[in-house]
């Protein structure tokens, strides 16, 4: 499986899988290999920023944190360190979405993501944050800004940038620099490139199959029988 090429998340893709959920891209890639799968997306629940946001889709820009030691490097190393994250996570005019694993013993000691870097971020043009570590500063994070974190945390600890551009692993999902992500309040999941044309067919026929059972499980009288002729309607598109 290969990574997404930006010139192939055209505007007309982007808002055809920003219109539905990560459930539902689940799903659909389910649709495109023709199997159920047990792998790429991730396990467990995030804390969400905004969890009625519509879903964030971008390219992931990678690195790795602590929270829980203390300082050792020179502050101007540590600053250079960040700015050079800023950097990478920019994206340039492509979209991204920042992906930290705290690496700390315990993750989520401390909370790199709140009010100032949910904004620096967004001003920077990322959509999103997805993190096993922890958020704080409800009510103060910026608006239309996703981040999906492992806990919530009231101080911000050591907070320091590790390395950059790594593979890393959150919530069971292995994410390296460059995968093409979509997530919400729900979690995440990684979008091969080989699977990306094909998405927006699977989608309809997703929405095509539930919609049987979802209009006649509304009906007045709705009963096995209905829920059976239902199921075969279903079954019957491809």
């Amino acid at each position: 499986m290969g990574q997404v090429p930006a010139h192939a998340l055209t505007a007309q893709l982007t808002e055809i899988l920003t219109s539905v959920d990560t459930p539902t891209i689940c799903n659909a890639l389910e649709v495109v290999t023709g199997s159920r799968s047990a792998e790429g997306f991730t396990r467990g629940t995030f804390v969400s920023a905004h969890p009625r946001m519509r879903p964030v889709l971008g390219f992931a820009r990678t690195a790795t944190l602590r929270t829980a030691v203390p300082y050792t490097d020179p502050a101007a190393v540590l600053k250079e360190r960040r700015l050079q994250w800023y950097e990478h996570i920019c994206g340039a005019g492509i979209p991204t979405i920042s992906v930290v694993q705290d690496i700390d013993d315990e993750p989520g000691l401390g909370a790199f993501w709140g009010e100032v870097h949910s904004n620096v971020l967004k001003g920077l043009g990322v959509r999103g944050v997805l993190t096993n570590g922890a958020m704080r500063d409800f009510g103060m994070l910026a608006e239309d800004f996703q981040i999906l974190a492992g806990s919530v945390s009231p101080s911000h600890g050591f907070a320091q940038i590790v390395d950059i551009a790594v593979p890393v692993k959150i919530h069971g999902l292995v994410i390296h620099d460059g995968d093409l992500l979509h997530a919400d309040a729900h979690g995440a999941v990684v979008i091969e490139h080989e699977m990306l044309e094909a998405l927006p067919r699977a989608i309809e026929v997703i929405t095509a199959r539930e919609r049987p059972l979802i209009e006649a499980s509304k009906r007045p009288g709705f009963s096995v029988d209905h829920l059976r002729a239902a199921m075969r309607e279903a079954e019957d598109i491809h």
